[in-house]
């Protein structure tokens, strides 16, 4: 590989005020709508590319007390690195040729280049101007605004072996086909043959066109009347009608993409679904990328691309998407990636995402810093990103222990607030007994609160306490009430004692239990009959019965729950320890 951006500081662009992000081989931007991601991408299209001639008075960050920035600042910091993407002490003989006396050393010995780039507006033209400087060290990130510049450390043009190269979100290879200007048209406009390679091609093209020409009456017909010209031109001239292009150099203004599951019944791009378009424009940007590589390859000049696509997962099923992430991380050079959906990311290693949150004055990072050994990292990705990849994009986790929570929270919630929880960005998780861990650890790394109602029974709280203090000793995570809490159910209970012995619930239970046991028969008498066994048990068989029916009757007690429009008033209908969570969640989420 041989380097890697390892850090961008970004301030006074777009939604972002102050930021500084750290970037992996392949980094993966998760985060809500408007939470910076595109923000993210441009800034480095600005700091390496070509944006700066598309700034505008809307790229300039605007504060809270409706104060517009005077200036973008963007800082990238480019070090050595293997071929995992591991930091090594020293860039090879070749990237330092290339980047030569703007090369800066740490103390204890390690290289990098550091670059700003400063776009203002321009008093005297309009406009804006943009110019880039290499720096003389790396500030602390509380202090790298007011690092001074000199001129003589101005660099003209961007490296041009350090491209950008960005994938928009909106994309479609047919019509790519048809500008210059798009990677398609770019590698088209690649195309170069020798002349005894043209020569033989235009004589192949040639003998198609006479024979389509003599083996077409029409055709035919159309050229016998166009020699007619000879006569405007004193008997001189020859008409031709290719069908096919006559140059090989006006190959690539007809050229076409045809696609279908064999070669003899594929159809032209115009026709396909807007996945297969989009996806086909990704892979075209991949070709480009690599035809630049094996030019510099060529000339033995290092090249190391950054790639940056939005929302590649658009228009393609959950295994098209894994299949797409995996042709892209495998890309040379470094990839960043932005992303909604919960399949992409779930395929990315837990320390390659990078959660962005708009927290008011600006969007701040969030990522998994802290190292983890095999099996905690094969757990996180079992119970966490493989099944549940959904709540990385969350807002705020409640954890519980099992399914019976599961199907009951989320009917609460809704009853309590009048919409459901995925409307507020609240995820209810079902943690498969006291294995909170793994959600805590990813959650609270990547800036989602978690709030945990657990059971308290035998010596469930001992033992959940005694987890939470191993989280924070492992992981250095404060895991205060801003970003964590737990709260326990009554002493003794679990969530079925809970709901029939300390909330009394014992008729809502009844009910769901005859739907369990009769599977939501209409049959009046055998619905009676069943109320009536139900309705003769002591509270000690009544639990008995809940717990065996876990899985089932949970689900239609949740419908009891969701039929009864009075849960605000009705203050026994849910646990305190629910109560608790719903009101921090309060201060985390604006419900």
């Amino acid at each position: 590989m041989g380097i890697q951006i390892d850090i961008i500081r970004v301030s006074g662009f777009r939604g972002i005020r102050n930021l500084e992000m750290r970037l992996r081989r392949v980094t993966v931007l998760i985060g809500t709508n408007n939470s910076g991601k595109t923000s993210v991408i441009k800034a480095l299209q600005l700091a390496l590319g070509d944006y700066a001639r598309y700034l505008s008075d809307e790229d300039f960050h605007i504060d809270s007390r409706d104060q517009t920035a005077k200036k973008i600042l963007i800082d990238i910091r480019i070090v050595a690195a293997d071929s995992e993407g591991n930091r090594i002490p020293q860039f090879t003989a070749d990237w330092q040729q290339e980047f030569g006396d703007k090369i800066q050393q740490e103390a204890d010995g390690r290289q990098y280049l550091a670059i700003r780039t400063e776009s203002a507006s321009d008093v005297i033209k309009g406009g804006y101007t943009t110019n880039r400087y290499a720096l003389t060290r790396w500030p602390s990130f509380a202090e790298w605004q007011d690092e001074k510049l000199s001129k003589k450390n101005k660099l003209s043009g961007r490296m041009d072996a350090v491209p950008f190269i960005g994938i928009e979100a909106q994309r479609d290879i047919h019509q790519e086909l048809k500008e210059k200007t798009s990677f398609v048209g770019r590698v088209l406009a690649g195309l170069d043959y020798d002349e005894k390679q043209v020569a033989q091609l235009e004589d192949m093209v040639r003998e198609i066109n006479e024979l389509a020409v003599k083996n077409s009456e029409p055709l035919s017909n159309l050229k016998l009347h166009l020699e007619k010209l000879n006569q405007s031109f004193q008997g001189t001239g020859k008409a031709e009608i290719t069908p096919f292009p006559k140059k090989i150099r006006d190959l690539s203004k007809q050229f076409t993409v045809h696609f279908g599951e064999q070669e003899d019944t594929s159809f032209s791009m115009e026709y396909h679904g807007m996945g297969t378009r989009s996806w086909a424009s990704m892979l075209t940007v991949k070709a480009f990328t690599e035809m630049l590589a094996s030019k510099y390859e060529e000339e033995a000049e290092p090249f190391f691309p950054i790639m940056a696509a939005e929302e590649p997962e658009a228009h393609l099923h959950p295994n098209a998407q894994r299949t797409l992430y995996r042709q892209l991380a495998n890309s040379n050079g470094q990839v960043i990636v932005s992303t909604h959906s919960p399949y992409l990311a779930s395929m990315a290693d837990i320390h390659d995402i990078c959660a962005l949150a708009n927290k008011g004055e600006g969007v701040v990072a969030y990522s998994f810093d802290f190292p983890l050994d095999p099996e905690d990292l094969n757990a996180l990705h079992r119970e966490v990103l493989r099944c549940r990849g959904e709540i990385l994009f969350s807002k705020a986790l409640v954890l519980f222990e099992g399914v019976t929570e599961e199907q009951i929270f989320p009917a609460m919630f809704e009853s309590y607030y009048g919409k459901s929880s995925f409307e507020c960005g609240v995820n209810f998780i079902g943690a498969s007994g006291k294995n909170y861990a793994p959600f805590i650890k990813m959650a609270c790394s990547l800036g989602i609160p978690v709030f945990v109602v657990s059971d308290n029974d035998g010596s469930t709280q001992v033992d959940v306490s005694r987890q939470i203090s191993n989280i924070k000793k492992d992981t250095g995570l404060e895991l205060d009430n801003s970003i964590f809490s737990i709260c326990f159910l009554n002493d003794g209970n679990d969530i079925e004692a809970e709901l029939l012995k300390t909330l009394g619930l014992r008729e809502e239970i009844i009910e769901a239990l005859v739907l369990t046991k009769t599977k939501g028969s209409e049959n009046e008498h055998f619905r009676a009959a069943k109320y009536r066994d139900l309705s003769s048990l002591t509270d000690d068989d009544l639990l008995k019965e809940m717990r065996g029916a876990k899985a089932s009757y949970a689900g239609f007690f949740a419908d009891v729950i969701s039929r009864n429009p009075q849960c605000r008033e009705k203050e026994g209908l849910l646990p305190e320890a629910l109560k608790e969570a719903f009101t921090k969640i309060e201060e985390w989420v604006s419900l």
